[in-house]
């Protein structure tokens, strides 16, 4: 065994070796993966080995499309059978809502190249002859779909690893993971140690175990999951025997399950409610292809289904049922990327569906190892996009329901409530009484909308269809009602959102932002390092800068609202979700001669924005403070009082609209709204919550992180040309970014007005069109309430973005005429802001 290596690899798994292939693919051959039983021992070798394309993540969508196209040309390149399946994958719809879906994962995957198929019916009984097709409304299918042998599989990848100059060492049992005083990581294990620059946990069930061996809270807890494999049926070896192809892969969602042929029988695979977590804290030392006591009561609705769906599988025994541990996060995508807080400790765990990432997985890691980024925008599965709040308990209960609804539909509004409410503002009770609908972001409840008062559906009127998957709501409060329908399409709450930013332009409005994620950066050193990191000039004291934190290629990595506050004491605001994400990346760039301290604040300050027409009006009533444009401008922030709660106000928001944000202590905060909320009674003023924050923004061409910002995106194209200063001085990204320009743009920042539109708006990675050609995507959509257009900020080709151009996109499966407006379709000139 070697005793020094580049990276090293823990994990023998799929996942694990398929990291190992690529690290050595990209030219690193001092690489070391540590096994500590056989490779595949873990859950690789009881994984059913389906590889779906099926997924409404960018990033997961993208992942799973490499490997697919990996495993396809692996054979030819190691000479091992990976028992590869091309038999296509169809799912099932038997509900409208379900057909929408469809419909909008259809849409993603154009823009991604995946190819998709809509099937009817009859096209359904043509492929599966042994399935009934009664009650569905149709199909889709990808016929690059498969299965695949996953021991198979790994094998594949590491013969590929080992020709390339890897090391494998299997039987080897990491006993603990220690920082070198030079900066480099020791792994000891039971064989002896190996000192390396770079360490990837690829652990499986065992990621909590690896992770406390270097102080992370891993938010892993596997699941378990079950699935039958029956004796074989006499038609479907009489189809062998005539040398039919195999039916494929079947699953009908509206019954949360998978089929597939397997030895002349089938495979039925449920995602059932009441699958328990396990391996809480980790599996035994001894562990190795485990398997749990199977418990098919838990199975009973699906394996009814099923076999109506195709009787067959009620007409012969059963010959195996397989109960092992499936890896989970609380979202159910995977976390791959770097650890936080730690340097060149890098994650790849949590693989729900590990055969069909582990390619993609190991192919991104690496880039992002070998060449400092990946290529593709990872944000849907950074390890950073969970926080300190996702725990054991946490885990368990979010675990479990991420599981249960793999099958459910992906509602762009639904909001999951397991373990909710966690974290609330000192003014959650208070919004809740004045009707607030509540989502939650990284742990935090946030209003959505708000109520009328005693509004509410009974649940019992609701028409719903006779499937299991059938929930299109939360939970009915004691009276059997709910507040809010989950749709693809415009739902019960979108002329009350409309309410609310109409009382924004006449009135004025208050809601909480306090998930913001908040530092503060000080010391003798801050600001020429802001200035060297940050995109945009480092504002003098007193005023506001939006501005971008870029990647070394060009892109757009973060985003913060800066404000100094006080001679060498900056505070930096942003998006509450990506708080972890956000400061993780700046702790890492911190000088290391401690010129520069930084401290997370989000915990510190609660923060109200009081927005709309009469804003200052009413705040004016509550401070001694001149609130006048002449001596509070816009884009400028002061220390007040509001009464006797002494707070930050600064002059800026994201709705477009007249406003303040005010940051007060946390303790302060409900002393602060209730007075606010007291004087405005003469004012009209009402809460507003964060679909109506959203409409506002979209008129505004507002952009968001991981949306129109992206490391895949240069700054320049998603527009950021007046934050961007190239004229300031060497700050990251900014020689690449040029180059970039200098070497010609893919894509252009556009905002669009999308006609006759009646009830399904633009949300997102729609694809757009032109004469039949993609030429885009959307990025963010929504009904404007303001200006009365359905409108969408996209990415397009750059020839196409000057205003008036003609356009298609496609929502929901159908085709809208669509025009390039100017920026900012609402107040252009920004004028309300300023006034």
């Amino acid at each position: 065994m070697r005793t020094h290596a580049r990276a090293v690899v823990i994990g023998g798994g799929v996942v694990g070796v398929a990291t190992l292939y690529h690290l050595a693919k990209k030219g690193w051959n001092d690489v070391v993966l540590i096994e500590r039983r056989e490779l595949t021992s873990g859950s690789t070798w009881h994984a059913a080995g389906l590889l779906p394309l099926f997924n409404l993540s960018y990033s997961v969508g993208q992942i799973h499309k490499y490997s697919v196209k990996l495993y396809d040309s692996l054979e030819a390149e190691t000479g091992q059978n990976v028992g590869f399946k091309k038999v296509s994958n169809i799912r099932l719809a038997r509900t409208r809502d379900r057909w929408d879906e469809y419909m909008y994962y259809k849409g993603i995957a154009e823009t991604i190249g995946v190819h998709v198929e809509l099937l009817t019916p009859d096209q359904v009984k043509e492929i599966w002859p042994l399935a009934e097709t009664d009650g569905l409304l149709g199909a889709i299918r990808h016929p690059d779909d498969g299965y695949i042998q996953p021991a198979d599989l790994t094998q594949a990848l590491a013969k590929g690893a080992r020709q390339m100059g890897a090391e494998i060492n299997r039987f080897t049992t990491v006993t603990a993971i220690e920082r070198t005083p030079s900066g480099e990581w020791r792994v000891k294990t039971d064989k002896g140690d190996i000192a390396c620059e770079h360490v990837v946990s690829a652990t499986g069930n065992f990621a909590r175990r690896t992770g406390a061996m270097v102080g992370l809270d891993i938010p892993v807890i596997p699941v378990e999951h079950q699935y039958i494999v029956t004796e074989p049926h006499p038609a479907i070896q009489a189809r062998h025997a005539a040398g039919l192809p195999e039916m494929g892969v079947l699953r009908e969602s509206d019954s949360a399950w998978y089929m597939r042929e397997e030895a002349g029988g089938l495979i039925l695979g449920p995602y059932e409610y009441g699958a328990p977590v396990c391996y809480v804290d980790g599996p035994d030392d001894k562990s190795e292809y485990e398997l749990f006591q199977e418990d098919l009561d838990r199975l009973g609705p699906h394996i009814e289904t099923a076999i109506a769906r195709v009787p067959a599988f009620g007409e012969v025994g059963v010959k195996k049922v397989y109960n092992g541990a499936i890896a989970y996060t609380p979202d159910g995508n995977p976390i791959v990327g770097p650890a936080w807080g730690l340097r060149n400790f890098w994650l790849n765990e949590g693989h729900s569906f590990g055969v069909t990432a582990a390619g993609g997985a190991g192919w991104q890691l690496a880039e992002w190892i070998v060449e400092g980024l990946p290529s593709v925008d990872m944000m849907g599965v950074d390890p950073r996009r969970f926080g300190p709040y996702a725990t054991r308990g946490y885990l368990r209960q979010k675990n479990e329901e991420a599981y249960r609804n793999v099958f459910t539909p992906h509602y762009p509004d639904e909001e999951r409530e397991a373990a909710r409410p966690l974290k609330t503002s000192p003014v959650y009770e208070r919004l809740k009484a004045l009707g607030g609908v509540f989502g939650s972001v990284y742990g935090w409840e946030r209003a959505n909308w708000f109520a009328p008062v005693g509004y509410g559906i009974d649940v019992s009127s609701i028409d719903k269809p006779d499937v299991i998957t059938n929930h299109n709501h939360p939970a009915p409060d004691l009276d059997g009602k709910v507040k809010e329908i989950w749709s693809f399409h415009r739902s019960n709450y979108f002329e009350h959102v409309g309410n609310e930013v109409k009382n924004l332009t006449s009135g004025v409005g208050i809601q909480d932002l306090t998930p913001f994620a908040k530092a503060i950066v000080s010391g003798r050193g801050a600001r020429p390092w802001l200035e060297s990191i940050l995109a945009n000039r480092i504002p003098k004291r007193g005023r506001i800068a939006l501005c971008h934190l870029l990647t070394p290629r060009g892109g757009v990595q973060a985003e913060f609202t800066l404000y100094e506050y006080a001679p060498d004491v900056f505070y930096l605001v942003s998006a509450g979700a990506l708080e972890r994400h956000d400061h993780d990346i700046l702790n890492k760039l911190l000088p290391k001669d401690g010129s520069v301290q930084m401290h997370t604040a989000t915990m510190t300050y609660g923060v109200l924005a009081v927005a709309g027409l009469r804003s200052r009006e009413l705040l004016q009533h509550l401070t001694d403070t001149d609130l006048s444009n002449a001596a509070f401008p816009w884009l400028t922030g002061k220390s007040l009082s509001i009464g006797p709660v002494d707070c930050v106000a600064l002059r800026v928001n994201f709705i477009g609209e007249l406003g303040f944000e005010l940051h007060v202590p946390m303790p302060m905060m409900a002393t602060l709204f209730d007075l606010v909320m007291k004087e405005g009674s003469a004012y009209g003023i009402k809460p507003f919550g964060v679909r109506a924050m959203m409409s506002c923004a979209v008129e505004k061409s507002y952009r968001n992180i991981g949306r129109e910002l992206s490391i895949e995106y240069a700054a320049l194209e998603s527009g950021l040309d007046r934050f961007v200063r190239l004229d300031k001085g060497d700050f990251i990204g900014r020689d690449a970014l040029i180059a970039w320009r200098d070497n010609g743009f893919a894509n252009r920042f556009v905002t669009l007005e999308i006609l006759d539109v009646t009830d399904a708006d633009a949300r997102g990675s729609e694809p757009i069109y032109q004469n039949g050609t993609l030429v885009g995507r959307c990025t963010t959509g929504a009904f404007g309430w303001r200006t009365g257009k359905s409108l969408s900020m996209a990415m397009v080709r750059p020839d196409l973005g000057d205003v008036g151009t003609e356009l298609d996109v496609k929502i929901l499966g159908k085709t809208h005429r669509a025009v390039v407006v100017g920026e900012s379709p609402f107040d252009a000139g920004n004028e309300r802001l300023r006034a």
